[in-house]
């Protein structure tokens, strides 16, 4: 089968970036599909558009056409590929709109979806007979086999939006990546978080599995939760004896964790140090990353070659790759005035996230100093110096490259903008 990849320009703000580009799941975007489809495509070619892709593309070959901001899992692709193989006809994927993850963690934010009836079309077709097909193509429903689970309580005297706050994790994962909130989405609630679910519901169904994890704790003599079962470590690997690891989590190569280190159900890249006191849950800290003592990440994204300097806090965020985050800034995740937690959409307006909990974003190449706070759902650009000072103590409004505090010394020290809004032009 022949793979074609409908280029998607739109820039994620606040990363100045194309979807494909940025990290999820420690990859790549283009990678982490690349990697779940060789299975099934023989060959790829890749083009800007449509109308380009249709003129090129002439031959009556088996084709899977798909967008390159689309995220998904394996059980998804391997699902949409087998039942539109087995029909024998040109299809495109399509969910319900009252699919639970769909509807709540997926459409918010994402404009691309196709309306028909009450299908939500996405951009991904099986053609088996080449593209002169693509309009021909009838919707295939897949079903995400979503499961409710539990996240914390929000006491009744904090907001007038309270009670038990639940995500929908999905079996078969699918994100349309339109905004910074969809990296988180597909990252952590429906990355790691998803990830963590499956296990649990298949220890829960199977005794075997019980018995095999369990066996496996006695035999290397550690809890449960912390057996090579749920952890999974790379090599040259060093763990103080004295950090706690539960699963399920997967730790990299070239390694070091030191004493005191709490790490549970996380993605750990490569060459990655978690130094003493570090605290991690839930969350994706990709290669080349430091975090100093009791720096803490909490259902929280770093992109590769990131540092988060000792007693920072961050909660539900995404950091963008080279960033770093000075000691001491906290950035928050709870309006506690209530009502909606808005961001701006790819139009530059300003829309609601559906989200009551909800952190920041950092773009590439940021510098921020210590002792800040950083406002619910607000993002910093890329790019961006934020000394210490009275005036930037509190980030209340989303920060954009021209507030840098680097502008007054540019002259002394050139920093150069790496990442430009789309339409400008680069500094080199």
């Amino acid at each position: 089968m022949r793979r074609i990849i409908i280029n998607e320009p739109s820039f994620i703000t606040p990363f100045n970036e194309t979807a494909r580009d940025l990290r999820v799941q420690n990859k790549p975007l283009w990678l982490w599909q690349r990697d779940l489809l060789v299975k099934h495509a023989i060959e790829e070619r890749e083009y800007p558009d449509w109308e380009v892709a249709r003129q090129l593309e002439t031959e009556e070959i088996e084709c899977l056409v798909h967008r390159d901001n689309l995220f998904f899992n394996q059980l998804l692709i391997d699902e949409f590929i087998e039942k539109a193989r087995a029909g024998g006809r040109p299809v495109r994927l399509a969910f319900h709109k009252d699919d639970p993850s769909i509807a709540k963690h997926v459409r918010p934010l994402t404009h691309s979806f196709f309306k028909q009836g009450d299908l939500l079309l996405a951009d991904m077709w099986y053609l088996p007979k080449g593209l002169a097909q693509s309009l021909e193509a009838k919707p295939l429903m897949i079903d995400t086999e979503s499961r409710e689970r539990g996240y914390y309580h929000i006491p009744p005297y904090m907001a007038t939006e309270f009670g038990d706050l639940v995500y929908q994790l999905p079996k078969k994962v699918f994100v349309l990546v339109e905004n910074w909130i969809h990296l988180f989405i597909a990252d952590i609630l429906l990355g790691v978080f998803t990830q963590g679910a499956n296990v649990e519901d298949r220890i829960d169904k199977s005794w075997q599995v019980k018995l095999k994890i369990l066996a496996r704790s006695v035999l290397e003599q550690k809890r449960v939760l912390s057996s090579s079962e749920l952890v999974k470590i790379g090599k040259n690997v060093h763990i103080d004896p004295t950090a706690v690891i539960h699963g399920y989590t997967v730790i990299g190569d070239n390694v070091t964790i030191g004493a005191g280190a709490v790490i549970d159900n996380c993605i750990i890249g490569s060459n990655v140090t978690v130094s003493q006191g570090c605290q991690l849950l839930l969350s994706v800290v990709s290669d080349g990353c430091f975090l100093p003592f009791r720096a803490a990440l909490f259902m929280t994204t770093l992109m590769e070659n990131t540092s988060v300097a000792q007693n920072t806090c961050l909660q539900l965020c995404v950091v963008g790759r080279d960033s770093f985050i000075g000691a001491g800034n906290t950035f928050t995740d709870f309006n506690i005035l209530g009502g909606p937690l808005k961001t701006m959409n790819h139009e530059g307006k300003l829309e609601a996230t559906n989200l009551l909990i909800l952190g920041g974003c950092v773009g590439h190449h940021c510098r921020i100093s210590s002792g800040s706070i950083i406002y619910a759902a607000r993002t910093i650009e890329s790019d961006v110096v934020i000394l210490a000072s009275d005036d930037r103590q509190f980030i209340t409004k989303n920060f954009t490259y021209e507030q840098s505090d680097h502008h007054p010394h540019k002259e002394k020290y050139h920093y150069p903008r790496l990442y430009p809004r789309k339409g400008e032009v680069g500094s080199f």
